[in-house]
Formats: C-alpha cells, sequence, structure tokens
C-alpha cells in the first residue's frame, strides 16, 4: 500500500437532492475551505454556494469529461489545493460521477474524505415501506425492453427488494414489465421528487398502481421499489 503524500485535500462532498437544507454542517466546511470545487453541474453547484453565500472557483467534472478532468484535479490536490468534488445531487459515486476519480486518487497516493449525506436511493429505501434489511440497486432500468424484462427476471429470483431510478416518459412501460414478470401481487412504491415541493409516495401492488393511476401524467425524478411474492 503506498503512503498518502503530503499534499492538498481530496474531499468527495455529498449535496442535497432538492431541499437545501439538507446540506450537512460538516458539508458546508469542507465547501467553504475548499480552494476548487470540482462540480458535474457547475451551474447547479453554483445555485448551491450561491444559496450559502459561497464564492469559489468551479471547475467540470461530469460522466462525460470525468477521465479527462481527474488528471488536472489530481495535479490540483499534489500542489497543495484543498478539491472538493460535488455530484450534481446527492452522493457521488452512486449513479453519479465519482468512482474514477477515488481510485485514481488512492493509485497516486492521495485518500479521499468522504462527507456523506443525503441520497435518492437511501431516502427511497426509508420511504418504501418496503423490507430492508437487505435491498439491490440497479440504476436506471434499461430501455430496451429485453434487457428490462432479464433484469426483472433477476429481481424475482434474488426474492429481495430492489430500487431502480426511472424516467416519468417510462414509469408506465416498467410497471407493465413487473406486472407480467412477477404478477398482479409484487409490491411497488414509487417515490417522486423526493425532498422536493411536490414529494410523493405512492404504493400498493403493482396492480393497483396501475389501475389507479392510468391516467396519471408522471413528472420529476423516480425511484421505484419493487418486491417480488
Amino acid at each position: 500500500m503506498k503512503e498518502s503524500v503530503q499534499c492538498g485535500k481530496l474531499s468527495i462532498v455529498s449535496t442535497p437532492i432538492g431541499n437545501l437544507q439538507d446540506i450537512t454542517l460538516r458539508a458546508l466546511e469542507i465547501i467553504k475551505d475548499a480552494d476548487i470545487i470540482a462540480a458535474e453541474d457547475t451551474r447547479r453547484s453554483q445555485r448551491l454556494l450561491s444559496h450559502f453565500e459561497i464564492k469559489k472557483r468551479l471547475v467540470s467534472c461530469h460522466a462525460f469529461n470525468e477521465h479527462h478532468s481527474v488528471s488536472k484535479i489530481l495535479n490540483f490536490v499534489h500542489e497543495g489545493q484543498k478539491v472538493a468534488v460535488l455530484s450534481d445531487a446527492g452522493t457521488p459515486v452512486i449513479a453519479d460521477p465519482g468512482f474514477h476519480i477515488i481510485r485514481e486518487a488512492r493509485k497516486s497516493g492521495i485518500e479521499p474524505e468522504i462527507i456523506p449525506g443525503v441520497s435518492a436511493l437511501t431516502f427511497a429505501v426509508a420511504a418504501s415501506g418496503l423490507p430492508a434489511d437487505k435491498f439491490s440497486f440497479y440504476g436506471f432500468a434499461p430501455v430496451k425492453s429485453g434487457k428490462r424484462e432479464n433484469l426483472l427476471i433477476k429481481i424475482k429470483e434474488e426474492g429481495k427488494t430492489a430500487f431502480l431510478f426511472e424516467s416519468p416518459y417510462r414509469i408506465e412501460k416498467l410497471l407493465k414489465a413487473i406486472n407480467s414478470v412477477m404478477g398482479d401481487d409484487a409490491k411497488i412504491a414509487i417515490i417522486r421528487e423526493a425532498t422536493k415541493i411536490h414529494e410523493e409516495t405512492i404504493t400498493g401492488t403493482v396492480s393497483e398502481i396501475l389501475a389507479n393511476y392510468a391516467d396519471k401524467r408522471w413528472k420529476g425524478e423516480l425511484v421505484v421499489g419493487v418486491f417480488p411474492l
């Protein structure tokens, strides 16, 4: 194992998923103390900083440039700078950029500081009311029907609660696929717009939700929990 080099600091910081008051005191201290903010979305991070009246240098680090920006960010740290990495919202790495920079940082002798906080996933696990002593998370549900069906078959065979991210434009297709693979009585929780003004949690069997919300115009960010019976 490499010894940690004497340099700056790399912090991986969780940020609010909706309500800005959900940021932790520790996260605010880290951001205020940072020399540079590496952001998945600089515009969204700027809104967060402006809300708390913080002025910092922002650099971009999103999924499309992560491999190219990592070297630059680690160079900042090696030069003695304090860098805070922020995702769009929630905790970096969890269905967001961050894995690559953490891996490369350790290779170069930098031990990242992880600042925990809110996550759409952990919010959904708590809000769902589904068994969560053990569960699976699969990120966004596959767009193609065949891959989506194969994933649902896997979830059914595992026999434990699973959580998926889904687009409001595809939620009905996902629910119908769950109904087809797992049957009418599969337990479902849909968590929409967590921590935001229009926050909503819908629970029931998949057949009940398909019947009761057939005309619903789904909007916002969705997390779907499913427990196969």
